[in-house]
């Protein structure tokens, strides 16, 4: 299940690139108009600024801006940022991979071989899709 803070991110992202300009976009704008808590999202904001996917300005005009163009955003970098891991299960994950302790022989388990389709169908829909698709 995707969380609110992913959620929220991703809203806060697409109401910035929909904007079209290299404006920084106060925290408070983005919380009104995408219902979203403001101190809730300034959390999140700062984790995507840390990241590298914003950029912020201080001050009267301040707020924060995409650090790359919309096209160039994929959703495995956001994801990874925001959710974490994408696999549902450590022992597919790609970076993030744990053996689990309940499973003797991971070629033989069912659960393994499912979460591999899962993980890479996600995948697939994550590569492929950037902020600009988001934002249209």
């Amino acid at each position: 299940m995707l969380s609110k803070k992913t959620k929220y991110g991703l809203k806060a992202l697409t109401f910035i690139a929909r904007r079209g300009d290299d404006v920084p976009v106060q925290v408070s704008v983005i919380a009104k108009s995408e219902q979203i808590p403001q101190k809730f999202l300034e959390s999140i904001l700062l984790t995507l600024r840390k990241s590298g996917v914003l950029g912020s300005k201080k001050g009267k005009h301040g707020g924060y801006y995409l650090r790359h163009k919309p096209s160039e955003i994929k959703m495995t970098d956001v994801m990874r940022v925001l959710e974490g891991p994408i696999a549902m299960v450590p022992c597919v994950s790609l970076n993030y991979y744990e053996k689990c302790d309940d499973c003797p022989d991971e070629l033989k388990c069912s659960v393994h071989r499912l979460m591999i389709e899962v993980r890479d169908s996600t995948l697939r829909v994550f590569r492929n899709t950037t902020l600009a698709d988001l934002s249209r």
